[in-house]
């Protein structure tokens, strides 16, 4: 059933007006920040909008707003600092009647979310946050993000066309060709903020650094981004995930940036809902017979501290690229990466082994050694994503492994018979938490 727009309400932060709105009674009270403009009014004429705060509504009392400056919000001469940011959130919280939240941070609102969760730990019981970065324009030792000259252009073309729906082809080109996309964007834009407002927010975001907070961060945070995000680059968030505490940093294809139209937001939100309560939403699966493959990368966290951030960082997109080459050549279907391990799936077991062997071989080139664990079962596909016993035992697969190995369950190798494929034997093995032994057999190269 369709959420109704709720009421749109105010707090009174150094006074200012601050529009905030409140919706869904799930057991958990989730703060939505919002990137750089928003409009609690309009947000619901947006299709993929309502659909965003209908889903999070299923499992949280959800509360949104409107900075300072922009939206229904009061406006303001100059633009807000984080420390005036973080009052108004702390002022709609106030008056949203919520102690604690967990904080979900989009884009531009991470930031700012960050520095909240930071500075008012018994505020906050988690964070996540989706596109987001610790500082916006590239540093001596930051090179992460664009150099502050091309981003004060990138200022420029956007407030020149402001309103007109362009600036979709930038924040979703998976939908640049879509009238409909595009004028879901004009309207986004028209309701946020005037071209002079959006020229002032970008200046104050030319400064935005909170890289030095990271560290400071004491409450569970999750890190998600798109691979392909053409305004926010991975490599940042990557980097921003290994410098706070404990975080989990997951990884998505597509190269949209925003949730307002674009490639599925589906596999983020369950990655999402999943981190703030403990459990994904039940739904209906696809089960199919697949070959599932795990890779590793062997002693990465050593190897991360012997080559240092800045080399590790090329090494590991230098993985990445030779892993989806190889996925490429032999008909493999990605599902997601952690970082240092990829799990894909096959409709042929035979072609999992030869790529499997494929990516050792690349990957010894460049010096990496890397571990892959394989077996064919039926799995369940959740949109992009897949589970079902059959990925837990590839997974216990994998970590038997040794450098080098490609490991494969004894169901792999007999579906192969007849193949060429040799095989070494490597014993009967208990996986943890799969029944009975189970026998394995390294694929000989």
């Amino acid at each position: 059933m369709a959420l109704t727009k709720p009421p749109t309400r105010y707090a009174k932060s150094d006074g200012l007006s601050i529009a905030y709105q409140v919706f869904g009674d799930g057991p958990i009270d989730l703060v939505f920040i919002p990137g750089f403009v928003s409009n609690v009014e309009a947000a619901w004429l947006i299709p993929s909008i309502a659909a965003l705060y209908e889903r999070l509504a299923s499992f949280a009392r959800v509360i949104i707003f409107d900075k300072r400056g922009t939206g229904v919000s009061d406006p303001i001469p100059g633009v807000a600092t984080l420390e005036e940011r973080m009052d108004d959130l702390r002022a709609v919280m106030d008056a949203a009647g919520s102690e604690r939240a967990a904080l979900f941070g989009f884009s531009e609102g991470g930031p700012m979310a960050i520095l909240f969760a930071a500075t008012y730990p018994e505020r906050v019981e988690s964070l996540a946050l989706y596109g987001s970065m610790a500082r916006t324009t590239e540093a001596p030792d930051y090179p992460y993000a664009p150099p502050a000259e091309a981003f004060a252009e990138s200022i420029a073309l956007i407030s020149e066309y402001w309103g007109q729906g362009i600036n979709v082809e930038v924040f979703s080109p998976s939908v640049q060709d879509d009238p409909d996309a595009r004028q879901a964007w004009a309207v986004f834009e028209t309701f946020g903020a005037t071209p002079d407002q959006i020229i002032k927010i970008y200046e104050m975001f030319l400064e935005v650094d909170v890289r030095d907070i990271l560290p400071a961060v004491a409450v569970p945070v999750l890190v998600t981004h798109r691979r392909g995000d053409r305004v926010v680059s991975v490599h940042g968030a990557r980097w921003m995930a290994e410098q706070i505490p404990g975080a989990r940093f997951v990884e998505f294809p597509g190269t949209d940036h925003s949730w307002l139209v674009g490639n599925d937001t589906t596999p983020i939100l369950d990655e999402i809902e999943e981190f703030f309560t403990g459990s994904r939403p039940i739904a209906e699966p696809d089960r199919v017979l697949a070959t599932v493959m795990f890779t590793d990368i062997v002693s990465s966290t050593e190897r991360a501290a012997e080559v240092g951030d800045h080399d590790w960082h090329s090494l590991l997109d230098r993985h990445h690229a030779a892993i989806r080459k190889a996925l490429a050549e032999h008909r493999g279907e990605e599902v997601k990466t952690t970082g240092d391990g990829f799990l894909a799936t096959f409709d042929g077991p035979a072609r999992a082994i030869r790529c499997g062997q494929a990516i050792v071989e690349d990957l010894r080139a460049i010096g990496i050694e890397v571990r892959v664990g394989i077996h064919s079962g039926e799995v369940e596909k959740m949109g992009t994503d897949v589970a079902g016993i059959a990925v837990h035992i590839a997974s216990r697969v994998g970590s038997l492994a040794g450098p080098g190995d490609v490991l494969v369950s004894e169901t792999v190798k007999g579906l192969v018979a007849g193949s060429g494929i040799a095989f070494d034997e490597r014993g009967e093995h208990e996986l943890k938490g799969i029944p009975d032994r189970w026998r394995l057999f390294t694929a000989r190269a």
